[in-house]
């Protein structure tokens, strides 16, 4: 992080939460990362309980590795990105939370991620993990495409690939699609085949999904025509919603998420060529949304 967006005696902790894990970043005045921890999923929409925990854990790990007792939270003033809370119910939720910092933040993970990606500057993102979606924020007007959820949306994400994936392995076993490499991989991963594929996903959650993913960018960069399909149709919607963004003239594009790197090799040429690596992470992102937010009010106690 640049150290010229810190000028007082503060300590900030950024963190991220998705839909499968969360990151947190202890980050001192000066802009010097003093710790970091990694938790489980933090995406309230799919849990409530297991995203405070997980906020919480990340954070005592940040405080713990950078040699700071736990009770170092009281003092911090955080910056908690997550996916989910683009829902305002789940924002208010969150809100009320009785949290264990200083001062708590709430934002997006897109509005973290795309702050971090362009070190607090216009641009725009494009997050392709467990889920998906686009955001842009350029000359103070912002946009959100995508984001709806497993089960409505996220197209081109892990978990869609993996449901997709699941689909076309249990038309193959009927004997009413082509044959695929697929079936084998979900033999392996899941430890399970014809109608036990049913009982063990038919409730399994959008990370459980997501497992599938990398199975499936490898199948279909080896070939095979059903994973080649599955992929093709993700990575066209994930072109259409970097066309979007770039309607708005971002002076930066960024990709960030699990899958984003095999993705990108299957995106249009005039998409792809503007892609350029986020200059910081998510949680650091945080960390600037944070910053600005605790000056907004130290202004404002001023005023």
């Amino acid at each position: 992080m640049s150290s010229t967006v810190m000028n007082d005696d503060t300590l900030y902790l950024g963190v991220d939460g998705g839909g499968t894990k969360c990151r947190a970043c202890l980050v001192s005045s000066s802009g010097e990362v003093l710790g970091t921890g990694l938790a489980g999923p933090a995406n309230p929409l799919h849990g409530l309980t297991r995203t405070l925990a997980s906020i919480t854990e990340a954070a005592e790990q940040a405080a713990a590795s950078a040699g700071l007792p736990q009770l170092v939270l009281k003092d911090v003033v955080a910056g908690v990105a997550l996916a989910g809370i683009n829902l305002p119910g789940m924002f208010v939720t969150m809100s009320e939370w009785q949290h264990p910092f200083a001062e708590m933040h709430l934002t997006t993970d897109l509005h973290a991620a795309c702050l971090g990606a362009h070190r607090g500057g216009d641009g725009a993102v494009i997050v392709v993990g467990t889920g998906s979606c686009g955001f842009v924020s350029v000359k103070g007007q912002s946009a959100t495409l995508g984001g709806h959820g497993f089960l409505l949306g996220d197209m081109g994400s892990g978990a869609w690939m993996g449901l997709e994936a699941i689909k076309a392995v249990l038309k193959a076993e009927d004997g009413l699609s082509l044959p695929t490499t697929l079936v084998d991989q979900v033999t392996d991963i899941y430890g399970v085949n014809g109608l036990q594929i049913v009982e063990r996903m038919s409730k399994a959650s959008s990370s459980e999904f997501a497992r599938l993913a990398p199975s499936v960018l490898a199948a279909a960069a080896a070939g095979d025509d059903v994973a080649r399909a599955i992929v093709a149709q993700g990575a066209g919607y994930i072109d259409d919603l970097a066309k979007k963004l770039l309607l708005m003239a971002p002076p930066r594009l960024s990709m960030l998420g699990g899958i984003s790197a095999p993705l990108q090799k299957w995106l249009s040429d005039d998409v792809s060529s503007k892609v350029q690596p986020p200059l910081e992470q998510p949680e650091m992102g945080a960390v600037y949304f944070a910053r600005e937010r605790h000056g907004l009010s130290a202004t404002k106690a001023l005023a």
